[in-house]
């Protein structure tokens, strides 16, 4: 009976450890973005997650739907920005991570990609082989900002021509 107790605790242990090792607990608090709908695990590689100093998070898709959050709480003030590695899908902080803006991979939720790296490494060599510009994240969050009008315009367009579902 003890044995069998402490197998069970140990597989628990080193599913929480790999949970915490991916970081993906976000993904389980929120599944899917309260903005668009999307699949915030299909789209870890983009996933933004923002602390309040309320207590209260919100979690996204992309950085397209992080700046709406920012946008629509702007009497709250986020205590940590984080952002899903491009590479990893590990949520790294945003603000610290090498950025790049454009480049030849369709973005998420936009027309202008924007992607994010925790080493300087991962982000040159997506560079070099993708395009794009490497920027900081007042530069990342300033072009969001200035694509949303667009952006909205696109995913409007988008939405016309796919089957509605009713139930």
């Amino acid at each position: 009976m003890k044995a069998s107790y402490l197998l069970v605790s140990l597989v628990v242990l080193s599913l929480l450890a790999v949970g915490a090792v991916y970081g993906q607990d976000d993904i389980k608090k929120f599944p899917s973005c309260k903005f668009c709908g999307m699949d915030r695990e299909k789209f870890a590689h983009s996933r933004m997650l923002i602390d309040y100093d309320d207590g209260t998070a919100e979690g996204t898709c992309s950085l397209h739907c992080a700046a709406i959050d920012l946008i629509l709480k702007i009497d709250k003030t986020p205590k940590a920005i984080r952002v899903g590695d491009y590479g990893t899908k590990s949520l790294i902080d945003a603000e610290k991570a090498y950025w790049i803006i454009g480049g030849n991979k369709m973005g998420v939720m936009t027309k202008r990609a924007k992607w994010a790296f925790e080493k300087k490494e991962d982000a040159e060599k997506f560079l070099k082989e993708n395009g794009g510009k490497l920027a900081s994240f007042d530069e990342v969050i300033k072009a969001a900002y200035d694509d949303i009008y667009e952006d909205t315009k696109m995913i409007r367009e988008k939405r016309k021509g796919m089957p509605t579902h009713k139930h």
